[in-house]
């Protein structure tokens, strides 16, 4: 039997030590190598449009999936249909980025969480976007603040258990109108499974926009993705280049996959949507090879 003196455990222990370092360091290298940004559009971007249709524009503009919206492509609780899209979907080989529902937070009485939920799984989409309440975060009071918060964290056990994530759409009249109130809701919601989308406000200036994404950061699920400018004037994503160039450099410090979804295309034409598609598929491709 042998015994170890003093210097033989120590020569071990650092042993030890280099290989958890050494371990810990490569983990961490997987997972920021193996995240990436994707590209794909909000299929209610054309609402006019067909889901056959949809497939055929996001594969001509080579992007990579889709957010399915709930309110035309693919309705809420029509779960034969969505289960039908999900095959059209896969079959281009194409993703389902998320399922763009209409649920109110803490408004169940206007469309049943569980009928959102049923289609999201007929669909297979990993994520259900929702919208924070009905009021804007300056009108509501601390009671319906707490009922936003509690119907969150019910949708967020029932999504989670489905292993299907639930990300607010931020937008105004709702809890996440602002970036302070989103992440003030976020945090009180406490939840693992509750994230939120991010969008850049319209009005803000670029500098606004970086530091409003820099705070959702460590909720972040997906993003939409547009340009506009003199308020709501509706640009080629090209137009938006500085500015654009600065949030993929700020998604991409997550380290977690994010879908970046094409939305409010200039003029509603399906020829500038695959003007925008090119440019943001080339800036991805940029931020990938860290130009």
């Amino acid at each position: 039997m042998c015994f170890l003196n003093g210097r033989g455990l120590d020569f071990i222990l650092s042993i030890l030590l280099i290989n958890v370092s050494f371990t810990c360091q490569f983990n961490l290298f997987l997972i920021s190598s193996h995240a990436m940004i994707h590209t794909g559009l909000v299929s209610i971007t054309f609402r006019k449009l067909s889901p056959e249709q949809i497939i055929e524009l996001v594969v001509q503009a080579g992007l990579e999936g889709v957010e399915w919206g709930g309110d035309v492509h693919v309705p809420h609780g029509h779960c034969e249909k969505a289960g039908m899209v999900r095959k059209m979907t896969g079959d281009a080989g194409l993703k389902t980025a998320s399922y763009g529902s209409y649920y109110r937070v803490g408004h169940e009485e206007l469309l049943p969480f569980e009928s959102v939920l049923e289609t999201a799984l007929a669909l297979r989409a990993p994520v259900i976007r929702v919208w924070a309440g009905k009021k804007g975060s300056a009108e509501a009071d601390d009671g319906y603040f707490e009922k936003i918060v509690e119907d969150s964290r019910r949708i967020g056990e029932l999504s989670a258990r489905e292993k299907i994530k639930i990300g607010y759409e931020c937008h105004g009249g709702t809890l996440t109108d602002t970036p302070d109130s989103a992440v003030k809701l976020l945090k009180a919601v406490g939840h693992e499974n509750v994230g939120s989308y991010w969008q850049p406000a319209v009005g803000a200036t670029g500098e606004v926009a970086v530091k409003s994404l820099q705070s959702m950061l460590p909720w972040l699920v997906h993003v939409h993705a547009f340009h506009w400018r003199d308020g709501a004037v509706r640009c080629l994503l090209e137009e938006g280049a500085d500015r654009w160039n600065a949030y993929l450099q700020t998604i991409k410090s997550t380290a977690r996959d994010h879908f970046v979804l094409m939305e409010f295309v200039k003029d509603d034409l399906p020829g500038n949507f695959l003007k925008d598609a090119k440019t943001l598929k080339n800036w991805v491709q940029r931020i990938k090879e860290n130009r």
